[in-house]
């Protein structure tokens, strides 16, 4: 038999080990603050991109509901970019805006500064808004919804205020490009599976494309731009979805030694996509 013996156990701890042992912890605990700052970070910047919605309006206003698609930046807790208000492309306002985010409420404070630009009918005057919106994510997609407000355009006078809601994007039926020569070549392409696309395209308000399709051959449409009239508007309207909706289209744009490459995608609330060149004098 074994004889049992009773004993004690010691353990010492050398300076360095408790050293590695506190650096350790440290480190991790550094590591989880970075990650974490870096999520709240990350979250902030998720507002960042083009949100497109509807817009109410109480009795008074000129559309009791009409679209509105805001192309938002965030620099911080600031809010800045443009708005666009429309029934479609060739009626609309677009206005400047800033703001602020609130990430710890997660609701935005945004406020127009005037119209840049507008072509809306002669008995509708563009309103100066202001927004409180709520900001919502589920796993499939993030939306906005609020209360509007605001002024009518050189006027103290309110304008009759409604309700906005939006949603994340991933294009825009506005866009523009700024451009140093007087010659352009736009390229329209199938942007995925060729399923029958088919498109129209008018250059300021005159047709140049009737019904063709969208394929791995590019539709090509010339652009001169004048140099006195700055801006040019480009408008594709989307005549079908093909067997794929939406309808998708990849425009190359081609101006002087720059090309842009535009995604443009519309269904069968938004058929026209808008494209603005706006020419600037080489520096």
């Amino acid at each position: 038999m074994s004889r049992r013996h009773n004993s004690t156990a010691q353990v010492f701890f050398s300076p360095v080990k408790a050293f590695l042992i506190i650096f350790n912890f440290m480190s991790r605990f550094t590591a989880t603050l970075v990650i974490l700052c870096f999520a709240c970070t990350a979250q902030s910047q998720n507002i960042d991109g083009t949100w497109r919605g509807k817009l109410t309006q109480g009795p008074g206003g000129c559309f009791p509901v009409y679209f509105i698609e805001m192309q938002l930046k965030v620099e911080g807790l600031k809010i800045y970019g443009s708005s666009y208000h429309f029934s479609d492309v060739n009626n609309f306002v677009k206005e400047n805006f800033e703001g602020v985010y609130d990430s710890k409420n997660r609701s935005l404070t945004i406020q127009e500064t005037g119209p840049t630009t507008f072509h809306v009918p002669p008995d509708c005057i563009p309103c100066i808004k202001h927004y409180t919106l709520a900001l919502n994510r589920s796993r499939d997609s993030q939306n906005m919804i609020g209360d509007w407000g605001g002024r009518m355009m050189n006027s103290q006078m309110s304008c009759p205020p409604g309700r906005i809601f939006l949603t994340k994007e991933t294009s825009s039926i506005f866009n523009e490009i700024k451009v140093d020569t007087g010659n352009l070549r736009l390229d329209f392409y199938d942007n995925a599976e060729i399923d029958g696309d088919s498109i129209s395209v008018s250059v300021d308000n005159k047709v140049v494309v009737t019904h063709q399709m969208l394929t791995a051959k590019p539709i090509t449409v010339f652009v001169r731009i004048d140099f006195i009239k700055t801006e040019h508007e480009v408008v594709m309207i989307a005549e079908n979805e093909g067997s794929i909706p939406p309808n998708t289209a990849l425009l190359i744009v081609t101006a002087g030694e720059k090309r842009y490459s535009l995604f443009l995608s519309s269904d069968v609330d938004q058929k026209k996509i808008l494209v603005r060149f706006i020419y600037e004098k080489p520096k």
